[in-house]
């Protein structure tokens, strides 16, 4: 059972011979029971402080619990950003060097079509240059048989340059 201040102040003694004075047994009662009074109060705030700072502690732990939590999770959102970032990084690598390949077997295939381009129009020289070549000697054994016959015409011989003219086209200007 709690004795409270108003327990003591109500507290009374059966008298006895040769008992107590009465009015210091009732001071010392108050004196105990304002005493009482004052440290039941104390108690009462110290209590009344300890919730709140209990509370307070445990709002702290929770902050504590809350940042710890985001913290990790911080730390885990920054592995996978660098985690998709480097694979990011590599396929972008691969996609640059698979271009490059492209561009090199590109560049292999038009160079191969230009040496193929420079080659034919080699072999399309030689032969415009031997056409004209035929053709020039052509016209020079022409113009031989013009000067060789050009004086046969003086002479009357005009049907036989006629003739060899004839001969001449129909064996290919030889």
């Amino acid at each position: 059972m709690k004795i409270t201040p108003l327990d003591i102040r109500q507290k009374r003694f059966e008298t006895a011979f040769r008992g107590f004075t009465r009015r210091e047994v009732e001071a010392f009662l108050e004196l105990v029971a304002g005493e009482f009074e004052e440290v039941v109060k104390e108690n009462i705030a110290l209590k009344e402080e300890q919730k709140r700072t209990l509370a307070r502690l445990e709002q702290h732990l929770e902050r504590e619990r809350t940042l710890q939590e985001t913290m990790v999770t911080a730390q885990r959102i920054s592995e996978d950003l660098k985690g998709s970032a480097k694979k990011e990084a590599d396929i972008i690598v691969a996609s640059a060097e698979h271009q490059a390949e492209k561009i090199v077997q590109g560049a292999h295939t038009k160079l191969v079509q230009v040496v193929e381009d420079i080659n034919e129009l080699k072999r399309q020289r030689v032969q415009f240059e031997s056409q004209v070549k035929s053709v020039i000697d052509a016209h020079s054994k022409l113009l031989e048989t013009f000067r060789a016959s050009s004086g046969d015409v003086e002479r009357g011989r005009v049907e036989d340059n006629v003739s060899f003219l004839t001969q001449k086209k129909a064996t290919g200007g030889e």
